[in-house]
């Protein structure tokens, strides 16, 4: 499907991150973790480029992604939009969603990679389906956690969802976990790894370490879903 949408909002996540809301078509359907094309005029040329829905498909009254600002001229396009400027969307796409088929699920992301997670989370939670979630989360910085506040949020009100980040540069007044991603992070936070089907998001070295990671721990190649996500 290919619509005309409408900014009607923009929340800044983090320094570096931003999150777009459009208006949403009541004939627009999509899966949680899905993707779609974003459309605009760059330099005199129109440009398109893949983003990840954030939004969850439970929240009717808008589409949501979340973009890191790169500087690339994309980017910088997005950057200078305002509420009312028209974009051109063609989605949905990808099967790297969840519709509530598995009972338990770990979510590990490296940075912005955490958006299709976040959506997932909203649908769990808004849908109350049970399923038991442990989202792991690596940042440089405490700075850098985009939808920090809203994962603490539903945490709080969702008793099958445990909400884990880690800091590879971590600052003195950090108290939660430290370190990138590697087995005794993921034995300490996911005990219970080899009974979930994990769902790996971040930039491609990201990806591939942690799939790489995971298999020598013995997870089975096909309880492993991934989503590599590139900066532009």
């Amino acid at each position: 499907m290919e619509f005309e949408a409408p900014l009607t909002e923009i929340i800044q996540q983090t320094h570096d991150v931003k999150s777009f809301r459009f208006e949403r078509p009541d004939d627009f359907g999509y899966k949680a973790g899905q993707y779609f094309f974003v459309s605009i005029p760059v330099n005199g040329e129109v440009q398109r480029k893949p983003f990840t829905i954030s939004s969850s498909p439970t929240e009717n009254g808008f589409l949501e992604f979340t973009k890191k600002l790169t500087g690339h001229e994309f980017s910088n396009k997005l950057d200078s939009m305002d509420v009312g400027d028209v974009v051109v969307i063609n989605g949905p796409y990808g099967r790297f969603t969840f519709e509530g088929e598995f009972d338990k699920i770990a979510l590990i992301s490296g940075g912005i990679g955490i958006t299709p997670l976040v959506s997932i989370c909203r649908y769990c939670s808004d849908t109350r389906s049970g399923t038991d979630i442990i989202i792991l989360s690596s940042n440089k910085t405490a700075e850098d956690i985009a939808f920090r506040d809203e994962l603490g949020e539903m945490e709080n009100k969702n008793a099958n969802l445990k909400v884990v980040h880690t800091l590879t540069r971590a600052g003195d007044d950090w108290l939660g976990c430290t370190g990138r991603i590697c087995d005794t992070i993921i034995m300490d936070y996911i005990p219970d790894l080899m009974e979930r089907v994990i769902y790996v998001c971040g930039p491609s070295a990201m990806m591939k370490a942690t799939e790489e990671l995971l298999l020598n721990m013995g997870v089975p190649k096909k309880q492993i879903k991934k989503e590599a996500f590139v900066g532009l």
